[in-house]
């Protein structure tokens, strides 16, 4: 059995596109890929868009491949199927809180939860803003990635076997 990770940001462009990229990464050089099953969605998303340019360079330049990925808008039905939904700022999980079943409502996570910096809650929207503004989300979403996956990893490991 797979285990569902969602990356929730608005318009899935930048931030959440970049985490998918991140720790789908991840998880392959780790040899687990295959135990997750790994999406991205957007608050308020245009469907079918490309991620930013900018987004698409940052991630780039650290080995990860986000140019495939288009948009989609968040659904209920996503967040239900969904075992770990994460957010990348307050806003989303309050968007989560309200869209999301019930039985949900107490997972849904922050994804800098599993960050190595304590007191940062958000990671900050690049769009519009330089390139090292996307390269600073980029910094926060590849530490909590890391630490997400060593947090899953047993998990992971289990469901490969099983």
């Amino acid at each position: 059995m797979t285990i569902g990770v969602l990356f929730v940001c608005t318009a899935n462009t930048c931030r959440s596109p970049m985490a998918e990229g991140v720790f789908r990464t991840l998880a392959r050089r780790a040899g687990l890929e295959q135990a997750f099953a790994i999406a991205s969605a957007g608050t308020r998303a245009n469907a079918g868009e490309a991620p930013t340019p900018a987004a698409v360079a940052a991630a780039a330049r650290r080995g990860y491949d986000i140019v495939s990925q288009r948009s989609r808008t968040l659904t209920r039905e996503d967040i239900a199927a969904a075992d770990y939904v994460l957010a990348m700022d307050r806003s989303h999980l309050a968007a989560l809180r309200v869209l999301a079943p019930c039985a949900k409502v107490g997972g849904l996570q922050m994804l800098t939860k599993f960050g190595p910096t304590p007191g940062i809650l958000d990671v900050q929207d690049p769009y519009g803003g330089t390139q090292q503004d996307y390269e600073r989300a980029l910094d926060l979403i590849e530490a909590a990635c890391k630490g997400l996956l060593v947090a899953l990893a047993e998990e992971a490991k289990a469901s490969i076997v099983s």
